[in-house]
């Protein structure tokens, strides 16, 4: 599979558009992600500063974010956000669909990386899959599910259009016109079978 990006068209739309972020409730349940990021494209230096402002309030200050490269066609090693500069790295062992942020003063936030070109139907149940306060999935297995649950959306879309391309059911058959139920019948044994 080929990919074609516009960067330019990309950054167009995100200056001064807030994150589409969503995190883990505050509790004692640690689970394995502190909530989703849904950016709206694939170019980091134009969605970290936003990402970066909508964290400083629970995060305090992001000064680090790791990333795997697969999913990003350029990593810039350094990128301006408000009042401070963000040191991007990159790891190909990290799990795709995974950003990693580093705070001095907080520790790590660990991020469900939803694709920009997801349906928003699909990035609102990964949201919320994601912020679930104790959740043993990782971001890979919240994305292969979420794959999952789309295919089978659209086998039955495929096979509901078949069904209303078809024509539909073949119509029920119908009793005979003349037929009518018999009343009052017996049951007779015949030779060779026990009666009832």
């Amino acid at each position: 599979m080929t990919t074609t990006l516009d960067r330019t068209a990309n950054r167009a739309l995100t200056p001064g558009l807030p994150a589409r972020l969503s995190l883990t409730p505050k509790t004692t349940l640690a689970g394995r992600l502190d909530g989703a990021w849904w950016p709206r494209s694939r170019d980091l230096a134009a969605e970290l500063p936003a990402l970066a402002d909508a964290l400083e309030g629970r995060w305090d200050r992001v000064t680090r974010v790791l990333v795997n490269p697969g999913r990003w066609p350029v990593v810039p090693h350094k990128v301006a956000v408000t009042g401070h500069v963000l040191h991007v790295g990159w790891f190909t062992e990290q799990d795709p669909d995974k950003i990693i942020l580093l705070s001095y003063t907080t520790g790590r936030c660990d991020l469900l990386v939803i694709p920009p070109e997801t349906e928003p139907a699909s990035a609102t149940r990964l949201m919320t899959a994601a912020t679930l306060p104790g959740s043993v999935l990782t971001a890979g297995a919240l994305m292969s599910g979420e794959a999952a649950a789309d295919r089978r959306t659209r086998e039955v879309r495929s096979s509901e259009d078949a069904w209303e391309t078809d024509g539909g059911a073949a119509p029920l058959p119908q009793p005979h016109p003349t037929a009518h139920p018999v009343v009052g019948a017996r049951m007779v044994a015949l030779p060779g079978h026990p009666g009832r």
